[in-house]
């Protein structure tokens, strides 16, 4: 495609993608204006507990769909194949779980109660602020890595969306001179800052202005948009690979790229500095095609230089794929590196447990862990308190359970629909696995465009976006609530006026926003790490004491914090071990008996929660 027609596709998308936007912003001052007219604590935080079914059912789902769901598992299916279908089977029970485990009664305590935020809830039932203190503080450090995971997603997408417009090239051009040397940043790429930029920006101001009712309302729209995108996206690429039974026989003979360094060399030396861009594609010397897993930049005159390299393995693929025109010659050598994992040179891995992964000898999911998952996303999801927050806005029961079964089947579209499309986005974009976290949105693009639809992308492009934004509000509204409700409100100035608490907010939401946006200068390659990371921590530490605490009367504040800071530490535990073990942060956990850490750290929570509600009440009082 030359520049003019890249332009063109890429306003067309703009176009649409800033329809979503405005949307989002009107519904944001609509919901202001509401606020105006209603108690600033309740309202803000908690929309005046009035949430509908639908109203409740999409923000539920959205705010569990998050930048996981539409970029890092994505980046999953294409890495390891059909076999993250079995990986997410059970997201389509977790509104059974959640929902039918917790709901009515999270709902009804706090109503009886007034709390607005989970902290709250607990420091009601357990008469204990020490408790609630100690529930904010896990609140904010767990969502903080939350945070980190959704703020690189929306920067990954804006990037892709962006790539052909020729103002925001100038714009990059201008960022990579500002940033360059400077701590921290300077090792950023400067797409991707400046697209972080816009979108922290972006949400932390509608965020801020809308509060919860905001969110919600946001919330519907973008889970409507989440649906519709995954639909369109699915008859898009399935026409594109010839249907799924042809990309399934496709998919049967591929084998997984290798990863490597290279020595590349110019053809001749340059009278300026060359950059080659990451995913340039390079002929190897043995007939061979390999991609640059980075950036490379040689000064006048260089012309060698050690790179990093994927190098395709697929003979259909490497006869396809034409190097990258960089108009003049470059030659290229590939060393694979020594590797002890699952699925090199093997056919029929991408179709067939336990998928390949370039590390583990047992493949991506072995038997057991893929048991692990499956309790993990059912009740991990219900030990949120993001998700916990919205069981206690639902108007009734009626509500609750027809929502249950509307988000079940929401689910249920969504994440098998997912596992399809991105199996097949294989087939039509090789060699992702450089920046893997970016097939949902490199996907999009092409498929619209190749469709003869580049309008199109736009929309597409606003369903991973919206599932971001209705994350990132949510886990901004959570943190906002537990420092100004749980912390000031609630500890420091239990008289503080509407118009101080209103202030407070809004700073809180920026400060926090704003330090997510510096910490994920540097994320870790594969987003959906942070999400497990902080899913499993929260799980671990809230779902057991919470439970207890609804269903068991003898569930004392000291159960409460032992079973609290019991899970946090079984979990922190096994992941610094994994760490210490492999180095790296893809493997930064460490399964005991092939188990999930999150699997140990609710049992650990629940029996140390248990044993020492026993022995409170076994304790006399005058003791």
């Amino acid at each position: 495609m030359n520049e003019a027609a890249a332009g063109s596709t890429a306003n067309s998308a703009l176009v649409t993608f800033a329809l979503y936007l405005f949307g989002v912003f009107f519904l944001a001052w609509l919901s202001s204006r509401v606020r105006q007219k209603k108690e600033f604590v309740g309202e803000y935080f908690l929309g005046s507990r009035s949430l509908g079914l639908w109203a409740f059912a999409l923000t539920f789902a959205a705010t569990s769909s998050s930048g996981g769901s539409f970029m890092g598992f994505p980046s999953l299916i294409y890495t390891h194949g059909w076999v993250l279908a079995l990986w997410i089977a059970s997201y389509m029970v977790v509104p059974l779980v959640g929902m039918g485990l917790l709901g009515k009664r999270v709902n009804r305590l706090a109503r009886q109660s007034g709390a607005v935020t989970i902290p709250d809830l607990i420091k009601a039932r357990f008469k204990s602020g020490t408790v609630g203190m100690i529930a904010t503080l896990l609140v904010l450090f767990f969502m903080f890595f939350y945070l980190l995971a959704q703020f690189k997603a929306g920067s990954k997408i804006m990037t892709t969306l962006l790539q052909d417009v020729a103002v925001y090239q100038s714009a990059v051009n201008a960022v990579g001179s500002a940033i360059d040397g400077v701590w921290w940043i300077g090792n950023a790429e400067p797409d991707y800052v400046l697209c972080l930029l816009v979108f922290a920006f972006s949400v932390i101001v509608y965020t801020a202005f809308g509060g919860f009712r905001a969110v919600v309302w946001t919330d519907v729209m973008q889970g409507i948009v989440m649906g519709a995108g995954v639909i369109i996206l699915l008859f898009l690429t399935l026409s594109q690979v010839g249907g799924l039974a042809k990309a399934t026989e496709q998919l049967k003979e591929m084998t997984p790229p290798e990863t490597g360094t290279g020595l590349i060399t110019l053809g001749q030396a340059q009278a300026k500095p060359v950059t080659l861009p990451k995913g340039a594609w390079l002929r190897l010397d043995d007939g061979g095609i390999a991609r640059l897993a980075e950036q490379v930049s040689l000064a006048k005159g260089i012309t060698k230089a050690i790179v990093k390299l994927l190098k395709i393995t697929t003979p259909s693929e490497v006869e396809r794929i034409e190097p990258t025109d960089f108009g003049f010659t470059v030659s290229a050598k590939f060393n694979a590196n020594a590797t002890t994992g699952y699925g090199r040179g093997l056919k029929g891995v991408y179709v067939s447990a336990p998928g390949p992964h370039p590390e583990r000898k047992d493949g991506f999911l072995n038997v057991w862990l893929a048991i692990s998952f499956f309790f993990f996303w059912a009740f991990a999801s219900a030990g949120q308190p993001s998700n916990m927050v919205r069981l206690m806005a639902f108007k009734g029961t009626n509500v609750l359970r027809n929502a249950i079964l509307a988000v079940s089947v929401y689910y249920t579209v969504i994440y098998l629909l997912l596992v399809v499309i991105f199996c097949c986005g294989r087939l039509l974009l090789p060699g992702m696995e450089v920046d893997s976290d970016r097939i949902m949105p490199e996907l999009a693009a092409k498929v619209t465009r190749d469709a003869g639809v580049p309008w199109l992308a736009g929309l597409l492009l606003a369903a991973p976006f919206a599932a971001v934004m209705s994350s990132v509000d949510s886990f901004l509204l959570m943190v906002s609530s537990s420092v100004v409700r749980d912390i000031y409100q609630n500890r420091v100035n239990p008289s503080a006026s509407e118009r101080r608490l209103k202030r407070l907010s809004y700073l809180v939401t920026a400060v926090v926003g704003s330090l997510a946006m510096l910490a994920v200068l540097n994320p870790p390659q594969y987003l959906q790490d942070l999400i497990v990371f902080a899913t499993s921590g929260l799980a671990g530490c809230f779902l057991m004491p919470v439970l207890l605490g609804l269903y068991w009367p003898g569930m004392t504040s000291r159960g409460a914090i032992a079973g609290m800071l019991g899970g946090l530490g079984c979990h922190l535990a096994l992941y610094i071990a994994g760490y210490a073990v492999h180095g790296n942060f893809e493997a930064y956990k460490m399964p005991v008996l092939e188990f999930d850490p999150f699997i140990w750290a609710l049992l650990v929570s629940g029996l140390l929660g248990w044993l020492v509600s026993l022995g409170q009440a076994q304790t006399p009082k005058n003791t």
